[in-house]
């Protein structure tokens, strides 16, 4: 099964083409053709949905990203391609070539700057710049009829359970971009420590603030490894770019503060207010400054990026390091590789003084979106695509021709008579299938499995055995500890591209925040600092950057 990891995750960017009418679902950015036209195009359309599949087959063609082919598959004739056409009746034909991520944002670029006719449909990034460059192009229909009518009971549940997740898609009320499904709650902020510290020195799980300061206290003073106390830096964190991150992140003791810095949190009223000027995150900044004088954070943590800042509790000198449910994947295996009966375990983080705690929660589940050319011949094909994937690739049932992967001989094969998905033991071993959506996933079904084996119940599904293999013991322990903390998450509002006065004054302001972060952080400016940048900040263009992100959001989460 893939590996389940937010960093270093890419998508398969694709663009179908070869289409000209619409079908009678167009709205008025679709053109309009004669009636005779368009009644067939929507008759062909009922008629692939109602038996799954084109008869006769349509072609489309789709933007390819480098991909490993192996047992003389091709680009043009692959795995995927053959079983795409066999199962759904689509033949698949290639336009563009881009070599990386980066080069197909510029090529999507320079297409829209040129006025080049883009393909039927686009992959998007998650980049509200590029979508609103996008639909600026005026090549792209908004997909409301399309998504009523076509996408199934997993993408229509989880929108309605998620209406946040059209925030960066919606223009005029309308919506522009299909939502690509990703895992949810994947990146949430749990406390990994050094388990055998804690059982060493007779240690209970830190409830509060006040709990975790003791436990900092006594790893730093009276270490259980033998360390000097000048070597041992409790809490391994980063301060160079962003502290509201996916490794060493401290929105965790913002959120024991009552904030969340670096994104936009509502207010009691409802509004979206930016998190970093809230009172709290005084309060936040004032207490690390106190540990900093403590030594329980390394003096270099100005210095270190997300990867950095891991090493210091990799190599044995920290206890506590802030990360996801992954962390039993990367780093902690550098840990339990280079520090001799080390252990580790995922805690809830604690509650400030007041009893306010919080994380950041930033994923609605989408890592992805694709638009549909206004000149797309049948616009509903990609929904036929991605449906199929959802419900039957996602969640394979038991004796299904997916029960152990895409395809035998690829990502799983007969092994000693047993059927198996170790990539070890498979020659030629290959999952890096040409799906035109990416990877097929169900938002929720990653930790409520995780959290079904943690609790001791057995796998059943295809999936939760996939899960039970794959997955450390450490993983499903984590998942658990992340579905405790659902109601304390703090979700950043703002998604949309940047407002007039961010593009004139956001880089000041956010190199302002750090450089007065940092200095309080350090000692080098006293707490009261905080009261001057945050009346700087909204001087400076925040007051109407509020204002604009405000208004914004108004726009796109009105009913």
């Amino acid at each position: 099964m893939v590996k389940i990891k937010k960093l270093g995750l890419f998508l398969v960017i694709m663009a179908l083409i070869t289409l000209t009418a619409c079908s009678g679902t167009a709205n008025e950015n679709t053109p309009k053709g004669d009636a005779a036209t368009n009644s067939a195009a929507a008759s062909e359309a009922d008629k692939a949905f109602a038996n799954g599949k084109y008869d006769p087959p349509i072609e489309i063609s789709a933007v390819l990203m480098p991909k490993k082919y192996v047992q003389g598959d091709t680009k043009e004739n692959n795995v995927h391609d053959r079983w795409m056409l066999e199962t759904l009746g689509i033949k698949h034909k290639d336009t563009w070539y881009p070599a990386n991520d980066d080069q197909y944002k510029q090529k999507l670029q320079l297409a829209i700057a040129s006025g080049e006719k883009l393909p039927d449909f686009v992959s998007v990034p998650t980049n509200p710049v590029l979508t609103n460059q996008l639909i600026d192009s005026g090549q792209f229909i908004p997909i409301d009829e399309l998504f009523d009518k076509y996408a199934n009971k997993i993408l229509k549940d989880h929108s309605a359970q998620h209406p946040e997740l059209w925030y960066p898609f919606t223009r005029d009320g309308k919506k522009y971009n299909m939502p690509i499904l990703e895992y949810t709650d994947n990146d949430d902020t749990l406390l990994w420590f050094r388990e055998d510290w804690m059982e060493k020195l007779n240690l209970e799980a830190p409830k509060t603030i006040a709990d975790l300061e003791n436990i900092m206290d006594q790893f730093k003073n009276h270490n259980p490894d033998g360390l000097a106390p000048k070597d041992v830096f409790p809490l391994a964190i980063s301060l160079k770019n962003n502290t509201n991150t996916w490794m060493g992140s401290l929105d965790w003791l913002f959120g024991a503060y009552g904030t969340i810095q670096e994104q936009w949190n509502k207010d009691a009223n409802g509004n979206l207010e930016y998190g970093s000027i809230n009172p709290g995150a005084k309060q936040a900044l004032a207490k690390l400054n106190e540990w900093m004088n403590k030594g329980y954070i390394h003096t270099d943590s100005a210095l270190w990026d997300e990867s950095k800042s891991a090493e210091s509790w990799t190599k044995g000198t920290a206890g506590i390091l802030p990360g996801a449910n992954w962390v039993p994947d990367w780093p902690a295996p550098d840990l339990l590789k280079n520090v001799k009966g080390s252990k580790i375990k995922a805690y809830p983080v604690p509650a400030g003084p007041d009893g306010l705690i919080g994380t950041k929660w930033q994923n609605s589940g989408v890592n992805a979106s694709i638009m549909i050319n206004k000149d797309a011949k049948h616009p509903e094909a990609i929904f036929l695509y991605y449906n199929y994937l959802l419900d039957n690739l996602a969640n394979p049932a038991k004796g299904s021709k997916f029960e152990y992967g895409f395809a035998k001989g690829y990502d799983w094969d007969i092994i000693d008579g047993q059927p198996t998905s170790d990539k070890e033991k498979i020659k030629d071993f290959s999952n890096e299938f040409p799906f035109l959506t990416g990877p097929a996933r169900i938002p929720d079904l990653y930790m409520k499995t995780l959290v079904k084996l943690a609790d001791g119940k057995t796998p059943e599904t295809p999936y939760e055995k996939q899960m039970a293999e794959f997955r450390k013991p450490e993983n499903w322990a984590a998942a658990k500890v992340v579905m405790s903390q659902l109601d304390i998450r703090k979700q950043n509002y703002f998604t949309g591209a940047a407002t007039p006065t961010m593009i004139a004054k956001w880089n000041l302001l956010r190199q302002s925040e750090m450089e007065t972060f940092n200095k309080i952080i350090y000692g080098n400016l006293p707490v009261d600092a905080f009261d001057t940048f945050v009346a700087s900040w909204k001087a400076n263009g925040g007051e109407q950057i509020t204002k604009e992100v405000n208004d914004w959001f108004k726009s796109v989460s009105a009913k």
